[in-house]
């Protein structure tokens, strides 16, 4: 049986989700997808330029995935709205994550002015995937609001941390019926890998890929570890323990042998 994650009316394979901000040149970025083999890239609108075609990022992505604009930049659920309206006018479809951000020292997304954007944008058709603070009574009103899915950040935008926010994020996980995208921290294959294996949907992956030194390798080696992490999580895996539990009985046999002997 397959195992695809259902977002709106789409099913996805891949459970690695890609950004294309910082990269060195925008040449990678196909590579990159390929690599990781992702079906959904998110672009914030303010990197496109529609009147350069060579500084155009969608120029850059290939066809058949999922574009995902983001409303970075915004610092009100009123300029959400407005970013998220511009790139549906723009052709870039109706998918959108709602990114609103008024803390310039943490960029810490504002939860309350996302739930505002979220009951808004959805009216409007659009499928809307908010990124928030870990936060259960946030997750739960975006979540009434009509969100297709939750994006709590797993440490600070850009920090390459990794998944500081483990508990809260599992507790969204356990109590919220939507699919739960760890998004922002995470900095390494196994980071990635950890969010799967405790049982979030799917990760948003974009500054470890883009700043490492080979960004195909390594959005290959993420990719391979979002499959990992989930196969494990799927896997039902075994009790941690307090004391040690052999494998093999230490009793029994050597006392049988030495009565043989006797």
């Amino acid at each position: 049986m397959m195992d695809r994650l259902i977002i709106a009316d789409k099913q996805l394979d891949s459970r690695l989700f890609i950004g294309t901000g910082k990269y060195s040149d925008y040449g990678l970025i196909p590579q990159v997808i390929r690599a990781a083999k992702a079906q959904v890239v998110t672009v914030a609108l303010r990197r496109i330029d529609f009147g350069t075609p060579a500084e155009n990022m969608l120029q850059y992505l290939p066809s058949g995935i999922i574009l995902m604009p983001n409303t970075s930049g915004a610092r009100n659920a009123a300029e959400a709205v407005r970013i998220a309206r511009i790139a549906r006018e723009a052709s870039c479809g109706n998918w959108v994550k709602i990114e609103i951000i008024t803390d310039q020292k943490y960029l810490l997304p504002d939860n309350f002015e996302t739930v505002k954007a979220t009951e808004a944008l959805v009216r409007e058709g659009f499928v809307v995937l908010p990124y928030m603070c870990p936060d259960l009574m946030a997750a739960r009103r975006m979540a009434e609001a009509g969100a297709a899915a939750i994006m709590p950040l797993g440490a600070p935008i850009g920090t390459n941390r990794g998944l500081k926010t483990r508990e809260l994020v599992q507790i969204l996980i356990s109590e919220i019926d939507l699919p739960v995208i760890v998004d922002a921290g995470i900095g390494l294959p196994s980071e990635a890998a950890e969010a799967m294996e405790i049982g979030a949907a799917a990760v948003l992956v974009n500054t470890a890929i883009a700043t490492a030194e080979n960004p195909v390798l390594m959005a290959e080696a993420f990719g391979l570890a979002v499959d990992a992490g989930r196969k494990a999580y799927l896997s039902g895996p075994g009790a941690a323990r307090n004391f040690a539990d052999a494998s093999s009985p230490l009793t029994g046999f050597l006392h049988k042998q030495e009565e043989v002997k006797s």
